[in-house]
């Protein structure tokens, strides 16, 4: 039985239709990201905008296993050119698009033609975490930071063509500062809060932050922001590159993820008994998380690429370790400055990057969570030293070879993700490594370069 009122959607369509149209919008954007973390898209006229709340737009189930180079791998659950899903856009998440007139954008959720959820849409997932979540009292806020290379189209391997300067200076930032006003007034044109815009440490490299919202609204605004960065970057001649590593030896691009976990409007992860403030609710939560860092790398660094970010002492976190503002440790609590940390605190995950499927892990982050709620976890001592300098420090997972396999060996996350999903998830990382994972580090950083 469907679950889809067509009537009500095609109502609620056709006066978002009516409002788009009054300012100027003729298109749509539909999106989905892909299990290989590609945003994928289907179009519209906002005059069919309507038909496609109620009855969606096709999509072969091929996608669920495409790579990022657009190879089509196999899996356990493939229908290879078989079958069809219908893409619904999520009226709410609706908005015209400020650098691309004439166009609107919204997410998707997949179902089948039958009008039943996907088993394998990664946005359904993250809310059904959210859910969980929520059914227990609590919420999480969260949010993206996003990091990229800026080159200029005649040197789109030279991380310097584009904007000179040392990091984090202000030369760099001046030799931009139109391109940086364009793209913050953008995002802010299409609701997305910005927080801080900065020069990076790696060259040509820049990174924007921005408000931490609810789980799903924070992986929407987290590809939103991507796809306007990319956009807003041709307008001024500029080519956007999001990989974790643009360059063997150079800094990668990290895909930093914040998040708290709140009891209505007080925030745990401040004002409790515990270490550094932490209640008992946010240290067992991100004790969940920590204990499950390997298997959650398979989310959040997906690509073979991935692990050539992830070296030591590159504040990307790769050792087993947490602690309070340590930027070596993959978990980190920032605890906020003095009389703003009932609201600031959060802890950051650093090991992820941007080829990652923000839904998944979004999912991934609250389920593991939700784990340590459930078997009320603890952390360990927290590390106040780069980690890589204790004899004892254990690493995460060297390859994507290694997080697959300790993603299959969670059965919290697997049984969380559903067997359908994290089965064709695991396909699609072998895929990829069949595909990418033996090429020298310089060849695939040039393969992967512009991908996502």
């Amino acid at each position: 039985m469907s679950q889809l009122d067509r009537a009500e959607l095609a109502q609620q369509g056709a006066l978002r239709a009516d409002a788009l149209r009054a300012a100027g919008v003729e298109l749509v954007a539909l999106t989905f990201v892909d299990n290989s973390g590609v945003v994928r898209v289907k179009a519209v006229p906002v005059d069919r905008l309507w038909s496609a709340a109620a009855w969606g737009v096709g999509a072969s189930n091929s996608f669920d296993f495409f790579l990022a180079t657009d190879d089509i791998t196999g899996g356990t659950y493939s229908r290879g050119p078989v079958g069809d899903l219908r893409l619904h856009p999520d009226l709410d998440a609706l908005v015209p698009l400020a650098a691309q007139p004439g166009w609107a954008w919204a997410p998707v959720r997949k179902y089948d033609q039958d009008g039943e959820p996907h088993p394998q849409d990664p946005r359904a997932l993250a809310a059904m975490a959210a859910d969980r979540l929520a059914a227990l009292g609590y919420n999480a806020r969260m949010a993206f930071e996003v990091e990229w290379v800026v080159t200029t189209p005649d040197a789109p391997d030279d991380p310097r063509s584009a904007a000179p300067g040392p990091a984090y200076g202000f030369a760099r930032l001046s030799a931009r500062a139109d391109y940086l006003r364009a793209l913050v007034s953008t995002l802010s044109a299409q609701g997305i809060e910005v927080e801080q815009i900065h020069p990076e440490y790696a060259a040509g490299q820049f990174e924007v932050s921005v408000a931490a919202d609810d789980p799903v609204r924070a992986a929407d605004v987290a590809v939103l922001t991507r796809e306007t960065i990319r956009t807003v970057s041709a307008r001024h001649g500029f080519r956007a590159s999001f990989s974790p590593k643009f360059e063997p030896g150079g800094v990668g691009n990290g895909g930093h993820v914040h998040l708290s976990i709140w009891d209505g409007d007080r925030n745990l992860c401040a004002g409790g008994d515990g270490r550094f403030g932490l209640t008992p609710t946010a240290e067992a939560f991100a004790a969940g998380i920590f204990t499950r860092l390997p298997a959650l790398l398979a989310i959040g660094a997906p690509s073979v690429v991935s692990y050539l970010r992830l070296e030591p002492h590159h504040w990307a976190g790769v050792f087993s370790a947490w602690g309070l503002e340590n930027r070596e440790a993959p978990l980190r609590l920032v605890s906020g400055p003095a009389g703003q940390r009932d609201r600031a605190a959060n802890f950051e995950v650093k090991c992820f990057d941007l080829t990652a499927n923000p839904y998944l892990v979004v999912a991934g982050l609250l389920f593991a969570g939700l784990a340590g709620i459930s078997s009320e976890a603890s952390l360990p001592e927290p590390v106040d030293v780069d980690p890589g300098t204790l004899p004892s420090a254990t690493r995460l997972p060297t390859s994507l070879a290694d997080a697959v396999a300790a993603f299959e060996a969670d059965s919290v996350l697997t049984s969380a993700f559903g067997t359908e999903l994290a089965t064709t998830l695991m396909d699609v990382r072998r895929g990829e490594i069949d595909r990418l994972g033996a090429l020298p580090p310089s060849e695939l950083c040039a393969v992967v370069r512009y991908l996502h």
